[in-house]
């Protein structure tokens, strides 16, 4: 009676967790943006200010760097006061070239500003998507399939990417 009892106890038990268990998916955010056109786009954009930014760095650094070479290949025929000349000016082209990266490509340079306002709308959008899709099929956890999360193994039946990004208006 009392093993009956016991097993009747973790029948119960077990079914009141399969009934709060929780709903799950994944998306692959990867796929999803490579599937926006505007996403692309503001990709390419982004890609290409920052070869024209590379290049302007790049050309203050090889000026630098011939004013360097110039110094050395004349420094024995230079007075105390041209060194010193020299050196400064070679000293300030190299901080030229360090300050101009730094506003490109530094925490909150320029290239930093441009990729937040091209890409956090399309962000934002493609997060309220998957917002709106959790709350309508009661999903409590998302995961992102790209992302380094050590997922190993994610069932193809529980990838909400496509229906992101239908719900965006993008077909697949």
């Amino acid at each position: 009676m009392m093993k009956r009892l016991l097993l009747i106890a973790s029948l119960v038990f077990a079914t009141t967790l399969s009934l709060h268990a929780q709903k799950f998916a994944l998306v692959d955010m990867d796929y999803i943006f490579k599937n926006i056109p505007a996403y692309e786009r503001a990709n390419e954009q982004l890609n290409q200010v920052s070869k024209k930014w590379q290049a302007e760095v790049e050309a203050i650094q090889i000026e630098a760097q011939t004013l360097y070479k110039n110094y050395q290949n004349e420094v024995v025929f230079l007075s105390q006061e041209q060194k010193k000349t020299r050196q400064d000016a070679i000293v300030a082209k190299e901080k030229e070239a360090a300050d101009l990266k730094k506003k490109y490509f530094g925490p909150e340079g320029e290239l930093f500003k441009k990729r937040t306002a091209l890409m956090s709308p399309i962000q934002e959008e493609v997060y309220n998507a998957v917002k709106d899709i959790a709350d309508l099929r009661g999903y409590q956890l998302i995961l992102d399939r790209a992302s380094d999360s050590g997922i190993i193994f994610g069932s193809p039946k529980i990838d909400i990417s496509n229906e992101v990004l239908s719900k965006l208006g993008y077909s697949n």
